[in-house]
């Protein structure tokens, strides 16, 4: 017979691949970024860490090299556009990032995505409630 700790060790790993865990908040990496950006310019660095400061989204500073792919993304897009920022004090130069006016429709329309994924969830959220009591 599994013991109470065998048994949740099976689950972590039976769940660790399940959307289940919020391993899919990533897909919400792109209305971060647009949003964050919106405020100001910023190079990958500084962005990725405005994100780990959102609450409850990673908790941590996302992996630089899934910012950077957004970022390409996003500039192939039109959504943003980028310079390199050369230090004046001989630091390395950066690239900065800056959103475009189609960065900031596609904002508008992810506010409006996300207000009714708020609406969704939260009927969801009551149905599951619901269900384990």
């Amino acid at each position: 017979m599994p013991t109470r700790k065998s048994a949740s060790k099976k689950n972590q790993k039976t769940f660790s691949q399940c959307p289940c865990v919020g391993a899919t908040l990533d897909k919400l990496l792109q209305p971060a970024m647009l949003a964050i950006l919106a405020k100001e310019p910023l190079h990958g660095y500084e962005l990725a860490r405005k994100i780990g400061m959102i609450p409850h989204f990673f908790d941590a500073t996302p992996d630089m090299s899934g910012i950077y792919r957004m970022l390409k993304t996003l500039e192939s897009r039109g959504m943003v556009t980028s310079n390199w920022d050369i230090a004046q004090d001989g630091g390395r130069p950066k690239r900065v990032f800056a959103i475009t006016d189609e960065g900031r429709r596609c904002l508008e329309h992810w506010n409006t995505t996300l207000q009714h994924y708020h609406k969704t969830v939260g009927s969801l959220l009551k149905t599951t409630q619901k269900a384990i009591r």
